[in-house]
């Protein structure tokens, strides 16, 4: 498991790392028992601060999504119910939102903007089929 960190992004990393934990959750990607990578592992691979993915497993464990099991690491915390289209589609919603506010500002029509999406989501599927 890889997490998409971009370092130049507004979006602090601890964010970046909570938002994906929790949309790999609610899709199923991960399951309720599986292991997330150590701090350390996320930290050098992304040459980041272990403190930064410290903080971000520790809200997700506050949120109750991650249990921290004793010596082992951090899981998927068990009986999770299954996350409903509403609540995938709440979880999406901001970034659209944010992409629609930044397509107005450069002026692209709605047949442009969604093409670009378009083009987004196919080169993301190719990305996870690679």
């Amino acid at each position: 498991m890889n997490f998409d960190i971009a370092p130049t992004s507004p979006v602090p990393i601890y964010k970046q790392i909570v938002e994906q934990v929790r949309r790999m959750v609610a899709s199923g990607q991960l399951a309720p028992g599986e292991d997330l990578p150590s701090v350390r592992a996320v930290a050098q691979h992304h040459a980041i601060n272990p403190m930064t993915v410290s903080k971000a497993y520790s809200m997700l464990e506050s949120e109750g999504l991650l249990e921290r099991r004793r010596g082992v690491g951090m899981a998927v915390a068990g009986q999770r119910g299954k996350t409903s289209t509403q609540d995938k589609a709440a979880m999406l919603r901001p970034a659209l939102e944010a992409a629609a506010r930044m397509a107005h500002q450069l002026a692209l029509n709605d047949k442009e903007a969604l093409a670009l999406f378009q083009t987004c989501l196919q080169e993301q599927h190719n990305k996870e089929s690679a």
